[in-house]
């Protein structure tokens, strides 16, 4: 199975209720795309930097797990970091690329780039996961 494969067959309720897919996955990178829908709003049909960090949560969780050690029981987010750069229009759509600061045997830190489709940068998010 690829990483993709596995990202793609794991059950991410959460993920799937923002409509996050999963389109690139390897050891070194994670790439995912979320449409800006209207229940993703605030005020002036903007995206929300709640969807914003959970998008980019459900990415770096992704790319954690892809990269656990084998005797691993899974993962969960210690601390989250985002620092809000741009906004995204309802109708766009967001893709987030998660690239490893740091993996060790405890801890892994991902930084998850989101940007509009024409490479217009929404925000930077550095998230350090728990191995559990």
């Amino acid at each position: 199975m690829t990483p993709l494969e596995k990202i793609q067959s794991m059950k991410m309720p959460f993920a799937e209720l923002k409509g996050v897919t999963f389109t690139e996955a390897g050891q070194d990178r994670v790439v995912a795309k979320m449409l800006v829908r209207p229940d993703l709003c605030t005020l002036h049909h903007t995206i929300h930097g709640g969807a914003v960090m959970a998008f980019a949560d459900s990415v770096g969780a992704a790319a954690t797990v892809i990269n656990l050690p084998a005797d691993a029981k899974g993962t969960t987010t210690l601390e989250s970091k985002t620092n809000f750069i741009g906004g995204a229009k309802e109708g766009m759509t967001v893709i987030a690329t998660a690239t490893p600061v740091h993996r060790g045997r405890r801890t892994q830190v991902w930084q998850t780039r989101l940007e509009t489709e024409d490479g217009k940068l929404v925000a930077l998010v550095t998230q350090t996961q728990l191995v559990l």
